[in-house]
């Protein structure tokens, strides 16, 4: 059965934030707040577990989980080939609504979907979900909702979709918004905004101006 922690009381944070870490590492499923929407989420390197959240959201592998990290050092273990345009992104945007798509490290032990040798990364700009990024690691996060049906904006909405399928709920209260991250291609030199989202290329452009726009 499914365990629900409210992260806006202390003692229930931090209770939570345990169980979340314990589940993680058991390779269970955890539903946590980002600064765009809830997310559920599992242990990168645990196969079974990606699978197992693909599965709770009914989405197939040609949609792979994007990694969410706690802090930019940790690309240094999961990516190759990392532009310096591209570190000029992490440095102006992150932690917030910016995901790259990169790409990994070809010894890495994940399967996250049918990647093609990429990653889509980001550091949330949530306290909660930093604290337990940084407790476990890189963790594969989608958006807490069955595949076909709204992003959700509070746990209840996320609950009410996933129920026992996963092990621990943190709720901490509505989110921001359900405006999406904007995501880059930083696989070649010259970066592609993929997907306008919370930041314009406009915004992007300040930092790296050669910044093309996908068709």
């Amino acid at each position: 059965m499914a365990r629900r922690y409210d992260c806006n009381d202390l003692t229930d944070r931090a209770n939570g934030l345990r169980e979340a870490a314990s589940a993680v590492r058991r390779g269970e499923l955890v539903v946590l707040p980002t600064d765009t929407v809830y997310g559920i989420g599992a242990d990168a390197f645990t196969s079974e577990a990606v699978a197992d959240l693909l599965a709770a959201k009914g989405r197939g592998r040609t949609m792979p989980t994007p990694v969410l990290i706690g802090s930019p050092n940790t690309l240094h273990g999961l990516v190759t080939d990392f532009s310096e345009a591209a570190w000029e992104l992490v440095d102006a945007f992150w932690p917030g609504a910016l995901t790259l798509v990169t790409r990994h490290q070809p010894s890495l032990q994940w399967d996250l979907g049918d990647t093609r040798g990429t990653v889509a990364i980001r550091m949330p700009l949530h306290p909660v979900a930093i604290e337990l990024l940084t407790e476990v690691g890189p963790m594969a996060v989608s958006s807490a909702n069955l595949t076909g049906h709204p992003a959700p904006e509070d746990c209840d909405s996320a609950q009410g979709m996933l129920g026992d399928a996963v092990s621990v709920y943190l709720d901490g209260g509505p989110t921001p918004g359900i405006v999406p991250s904007s995501i880059v291609d930083v696989t070649s030199p010259v970066p592609v905004l993929l997907r306008e989202g919370a930041l314009s290329a406009e915004e992007l452009r300040k930092v790296v101006p050669d910044l093309e726009v996908a068709p």
